[in-house]
């Protein structure tokens, strides 16, 4: 979807008004492109050239990579004023990328430019500040999933996921499929179906037909 100028700027003020100077308001908007993405429409894919990078307005989208035996392991969440900071170091080597940025509902971006990241890193002190930022935030929320993979039982980890999906949509009631969830952990349905019944009965989620019910604390 095209739009302007005048409208891309006006989204920026919205959402990046309070992290961004004008100045740089404006070079955003003047380089940059309003997309939009349905569900499970892919922003960036694993191995292609990163010519553009997205300023999230709306809705969720999930990083992710593969494993050795080209299975998708989840990463982390890009929500409302996030960037996919862990991506600019492909850019600025010019590599190729080593993620996989897929819409999860209805997405509104601003797509920039990557040969503007480094022009912006010096010329403005709030993209310095905000790169830095989202990078240490993704960081950190890769190393989470790195000791989960290390030292959190499968039945704990789903259970922090689920109250983590919760938080992140905003909503206690979860239209998300068991065989959706079992991608995210590269394993089987039937594996995390028999979880989520352990997880039901314990009292801490309630399945429902399409649904499930999480509180959140």
């Amino acid at each position: 979807m095209k739009k302007n100028i005048a409208f891309i700027k006006e989204q920026l003020h919205l959402h990046f008004n309070d992290a961004f100077e004008k100045k740089l308001i404006d070079e955003i908007a003047e380089n940059g492109t309003y997309k939009t993405y349905t569900k499970n429409d892919i922003l960036i894919d694993i191995g292609l050239e990163m010519t553009h990078i997205p300023l999230i307005i709306k809705g969720l989208v999930k990083i992710s990579r593969d494993d050795s035996h080209e299975n998708e392991i989840l990463l982390y969440y890009l929500e409302e004023g996030d960037t996919c900071a862990i991506s600019f170091i492909n850019c600025i080597h010019r590599s190729k990328s080593m993620f996989r940025a897929t819409a999860e509902d209805e997405i509104e971006c601003i797509m920039f430019p990557v040969n503007k990241i480094e022009e912006w890193m010096i010329k403005y002190k709030t993209w310095r500040v905000f790169i830095i930022d989202s990078y240490h935030n993704r960081l950190e929320e890769m190393l989470g999933v790195i000791k989960e993979l290390a030292f959190f039982k499968l039945e704990s980890r789903l259970n922090k996921y689920l109250s983590n999906q919760a938080k992140i949509r905003h909503s206690e009631d979860l239209l998300i499929t068991h065989q959706e969830i079992a991608n995210d952990f590269n394993t089987s349905r039937v594996v995390i179906s028999r979880i989520l019944k352990s997880l039901e009965n314990d009292g801490k989620i309630k399945l429902d037909r399409g649904k499930i019910h999480v509180s959140i604390s």
